[in-house]
């Protein structure tokens, strides 16, 4: 009985003396960095015209934010870097996004892509979000697929998907697979 109340006791001293730590030993610019990653990333994907055509993706240096990525449309980039500009923390944001040439052949490629890939049966369940993970952007008839694949299988099922479509020049399989 007295064993127990000794580690009872040198446990709650152990966890006393972890909460008292200084603040400067207890990782505080960390926490408060993924706090603004997470707050920009969920910034970009409420922004209305964000879509599956479209890539967002940010880099952080320092208290500056750097996005890159692709767009559509061009007023997609402008209210990225002003939703981004607006989270706690965020001083500058430098905003290279690229938006893309307005071309009625990519856009019919982006609609023959999208039924491709979304309705290839193993597939379909990515289309159910509001962005789905899997991004397709054409430029010029290349494509890149970018975003979240569950796993290895699904990654080379879209890339396959989008090598069928007829007028695509390349393909570029930039998915990552979910850990």
């Amino acid at each position: 009985m007295a064993t127990h109340r000794r580690i009872a006791i040198a446990l709650l001293a152990i966890t006393l003396g972890l909460v008292s730590l200084p603040a400067s030993m207890t990782a505080q610019e960390p926490k408060s960095e993924q706090n603004m990653v997470k707050e920009i990333r969920h910034q970009l994907v409420l922004l209305p015209w964000y879509s599956v055509f479209d890539n967002l993706s940010f880099k952080i240096e320092g208290s500056k934010v750097i996005l890159i990525g692709q767009v559509v449309k061009p007023t997609l980039k402008s209210d990225a870097g002003a939703a981004v500009k607006s989270v706690e923390g965020v001083s500058t944001v430098q905003n290279d996004i690229e938006v893309l040439p307005n071309s009625p052949m990519d856009n019919r490629l982006r609609r023959a892509l999208y039924n491709a890939i979304y309705s290839a049966p193993g597939l379909q369940r990515y289309r159910l979000s509001a962005v789905p993970s899997i991004h397709i952007i054409v430029k010029n008839g290349n494509v890149t697929l970018e975003g979240v694949a569950d796993n290895e299988t699904d990654k080379n099922l879209a890339g396959l998907r989008a090598n069928g479509v007829p007028n695509v020049f390349s393909v570029t399989n930039n998915l990552v697979v979910s850990k």
